[in-house]
């Protein structure tokens, strides 16, 4: 974890085509998505390359965090990429790819996001972004593995 980048690992004792629909179900996605005990609300979603998925995440202690994904390319079922921001438009986006790759029967995610600066990283690791990934990574191997 340098510069601007920071990526996330995890191996998910699920088949790729099944962590590969938790990405891209509209049902799904919501439900997952975000570290324990936040919740997400949705506005809008449409999950396609040219699509965007505008929601709300609301922690447990109350406090709202407008989001915004907006899909740049989407190549099933192993590679996601999107601009993650708070949905002003003037607001510099990170960019997020995410790789899926099979291990076995088992899928290894990584998820690579770039912020738009250095300092932009360092906040972010500050707010515990690290944990809270390795949250949502949990949550998504727990989704992906009922399914």
């Amino acid at each position: 974890m340098s510069g601007r980048s920071l990526t996330l690992s995890r191996l998910i004792a699920a088949p790729v085509a099944k962590v590969w629909r938790c990405w891209t179900d509209p049902a799904l996605l919501p439900r997952w998505f975000g570290p324990q005990g936040y919740v997400c609300h949705t506005h809008e979603i449409d999950l396609r390359e040219g699509g965007q998925w505008l929601f709300d995440m609301t922690g447990p202690d109350g406090k709202v965090w407008p989001n915004r994904h907006r899909y740049l390319r989407m190549e099933p079922p192993t590679l996601l990429e999107f601009l993650l921001d708070a949905g002003a438009e003037d607001e510099a986006a990170s960019r997020v790819v995410m790789i899926l790759s099979a291990e076995g029967t088992a899928t290894r995610i990584r998820y690579e996001m770039t912020f738009p600066s250095p300092a932009a990283r360092t906040m972010a690791v500050g707010f515990g972004a690290v944990e809270l990934g390795h949250q949502t990574l949990a949550k998504l191997a727990a989704t992906a593995e009922a399914l």
